[in-house]
């Protein structure tokens, strides 16, 4: 059986809207005033996953944007600088810190730059992400983990080493996840009972406010339940930034530097 485009885009609106009810519509208040917030997806999904979060945060005043790291396969090392160079980039087209929004991997991932570039970091939100020991995940997650290092020795680019899981890269981030998040970077951590991809007690971050809700592992971003928590947490963020509000009155306080008249030169005169 045939069917047409409109239909099929039609029955999609549809399922939005079972799904989250009135939360794609467009807010009374929308509270975001541009907010940047960065989207990081999990291991192996690409920013596509988080289309619905984008749709949704914008729909609220706020500025998603994809963290840009492909299918999030690769290197800790690396794909944390590069979510470092993405935040710079967002931070400046919207004027201040962003909130970083990393779902699975791309909860710790985020964390891992939270802690060591705070001055970019509104806030902290981690979904479903075992900050406190990533590799606690469920065996066979772990084992296909794994395998990607088999390929990369192959000679495979742009995949996970072993490096990642015994060396000096495993090593350096296992501290860093260990380090409380900085106080000027507020964090929640959402995680569910129901997760059977990675056991929840991982998923409480103690820098963080951690809150359950019910949900699948791959299923959290699709849970109204997460968005009714992640709604009023953004909108405390989005009404001001201390850091950028102290910078503000640090410069304001910065006396003007007062301009000495030069007098002018008289020649002497000719003798």
């Amino acid at each position: 059986m045939r069917v047409s485009c409109g239909r099929l885009r039609s029955g999609l609106r549809f399922a939005a809207g079972e799904l989250f009810g009135t939360a794609f519509e467009r807010a009374p208040d929308a509270h975001g005033n541009g907010l940047g917030v960065l989207l990081v997806p999990g291991f192996g999904c690409g920013d596509r996953a988080l289309t619905l979060a984008a749709a949704w945060l914008r729909r609220r005043g706020y500025r998603p944007a994809g963290a840009r790291i492909g299918l999030n396969l690769g290197c800790t090392t690396e794909l944390v600088g590069r979510l470092e160079r993405r935040a710079e980039e967002h931070a400046e087209a919207t004027g201040g810190r962003v909130v970083l929004l990393g779902q699975s991997r791309g909860g710790w991932l985020s964390r891992l730059l939270a802690v060591r570039r705070p001055d970019l970091v509104r806030a902290l939100v981690a979904a479903s992400s075992p900050v406190l020991d990533p590799l606690g995940a469920h065996p066979a997650v772990v084992r296909r983990a794994r395998l990607l290092t088999r390929l990369s020795a192959a000679g495979v680019p742009g995949l996970l080493e072993d490096d990642c899981f015994t060396g000096d890269c495993y090593r350096e981030h296992a501290d860093s996840l260990a380090r409380p998040l900085p106080r000027q970077v507020p964090a929640l951590a959402v995680y569910s009972r129901l997760d059977r991809v990675v056991p929840w007690h991982l998923c409480q971050d103690p820098s963080a406010e951690c809150v359950e809700v019910e949900s699948s592992h791959t299923g959290m971003a699709l849970q109204p339940a997460f968005y009714s928590v992640l709604e009023p947490r953004l909108a405390v963020w989005a009404k001001g930034d201390p850091v950028r509000t102290r910078r503000r009155r640090r410069a304001a306080r910065v006396p003007a530097v007062a301009v000495r008249p030069v007098p002018a030169s008289h020649p002497e005169p000719c003798s």
